[in-house]
């Protein structure tokens, strides 16, 4: 399984590039063969996916009844535009230009780790999404990991 935390500042090249931190690429699986699956995010970010962990996702969405129009509207729109991308002997991978824009991607990014996947945001929208409040921060740790 893989898993990944933490944020990092990269930058992206000309050709819309990026290197994978050393941290992350260590937390792929042995298996992944350095093929990940970048998709668009419900927010405005990228995620990818080491292959290992898309194929459950994919079973899931891919599993959903096709006679059901609500189904078929997620499916049509998760699916859509997805890439498979795979490492290079760098360690870099090239994010297509559609999810570029999607982003708003330009040289600078941030990549967050987040448990079995990766996001990739533009650092003014991701600030945007961040909590500044920590009692709101608490608040919301209460309600989903308060096990009592």
């Amino acid at each position: 399984m893989a898993f990944f935390t933490s944020e990092y500042e990269i930058k992206l090249d000309a050709k819309g590039r990026l290197t994978l931190p050393s941290k992350l690429k260590s937390g792929l699986p042995e298996s992944n063969g350095g093929e990940l699956v970048l998709r668009r995010g419900f927010e405005q970010c990228l995620i990818l996916y080491p292959m290992t962990e898309w194929k459950k996702i994919y079973q899931k969405i891919a599993g959903l009844n096709e006679f059901n129009e609500e189904h078929r509207k997620l499916q049509r729109n998760f699916f859509r535009g997805n890439s498979v991308v795979e490492l290079d002997s760098s360690g870099r991978i090239l994010i297509p230009k559609p999810m570029m824009s999607f982003a708003e991607l330009d040289r600078e990014a941030v990549l967050v780790g987040v448990g079995n996947k990766i996001e990739l945001w533009n650092p003014d929208i991701y600030n945007n999404y961040l909590i500044d409040d920590q009692k709101e921060f608490s608040a919301l740790a209460e309600k989903y990991l308060d096990s009592n």
